[in-house]
């Protein structure tokens, strides 16, 4: 408990910082983080049948995510998107060239991996942008949102909790634990609007709904993929925590659709 007390602690002040340093920091950080959730994927996922292409996936998603980054510092322009688009192609070309017993499949999951674990990360990136100049008080709060709705579905799980949401992927998770993560949530996003004042206070509930909602969400659709493997955590990097898709399983279909939100519906 201890160590992963200070693990969380340290965790989150290396977050804190890498939103509040800028833009470069906070793209920079981010897309490391994601490149290592597409290793910590392929990691994962390996078995004698399953075979992803390990090294050209992860340098795709590392080529990716500095285009999406220099996309999002201007320094190039909207169309060199596609230029990563091509690249994914280089995966089926490779493999032709490996003596895998099941090549579709390793193709299959090697792109999988970038579309789960590193995608989600570019639209997380993108809410430091959706006002055109990057302002650190949506990412924040977005993370804020999302640890509020965690810890608020853990004391409420862990005090009333009786009727299980997911019981086939994660016997522990409850709808008494889920309401009580998003009300939390909800909570904090009035909060937040009183000291982030760049969205409306229903802004930041909706905002809240989302993250509450599909957060769970992202955690279960984690949760059945290492049940479908057969592992505990999909890493070992955060003492006590697991690995860093276990940290980001939230994040990674609440993101993209607050980008969404945020981008095609208040902006």
């Amino acid at each position: 408990m201890k160590t992963r007390a200070v693990t969380g602690f340290f965790f989150i002040v290396v977050l804190l910082g890498a939103v509040l340093l800028g833009p470069y920091v906070f793209i920079s950080f981010f897309s490391l983080v994601a490149t290592c959730c597409v290793y910590e994927f392929y990691r994962m996922v390996r078995t004698k049948e399953v075979q992803p292409l390990l090294f050209l996936g992860v340098s795709t998603a590392a080529l990716g995510l500095a285009i999406v980054g220099a996309v999002l510092l201007e320094w190039l322009s909207y169309p060199t998107l596609l230029f990563g688009i091509v690249v994914l192609f280089l995966i089926y070309i490779a493999a032709l060239f490996r003596k895998t017993a099941y090549p579709i499949q390793d193709v299959a999951y090697s792109l999988f991996g970038l579309l789960y674990a590193a995608l989600p990360f570019t639209f997380f990136m993108g809410l430091g942008f959706v006002t055109e100049e990057y302002n650190a008080y949506v990412p924040l709060g977005f993370l804020i949102l999302l640890w509020t709705n965690d810890t608020g579905a853990y004391l409420a799980g862990k005090s009333i909790g009786r009727h299980k949401l997911f019981e086939r992927i994660s016997p522990n998770k409850t709808w008494e634990g889920f309401i009580g993560g998003v009300l939390l949530a909800v909570i904090a996003s009035s909060i937040l609007s009183d000291y982030f004042g760049i969205l409306t206070v229903w802004n930041w509930i909706t905002m809240a709904l989302i993250i509450g909602t599909f957060g769970t969400l992202g955690d279960l659709v984690e949760s059945m993929l290492k049940r479908n493997v057969g592992v505990k955590d999909s890493g070992n990097i955060l003492p006590g925590h697991g690995g860093l898709l276990d940290r980001f399983d939230g994040l990674l279909i609440a993101a993209p659709l607050v980008y969404l939100f945020l981008r095609f519906v208040v902006v």
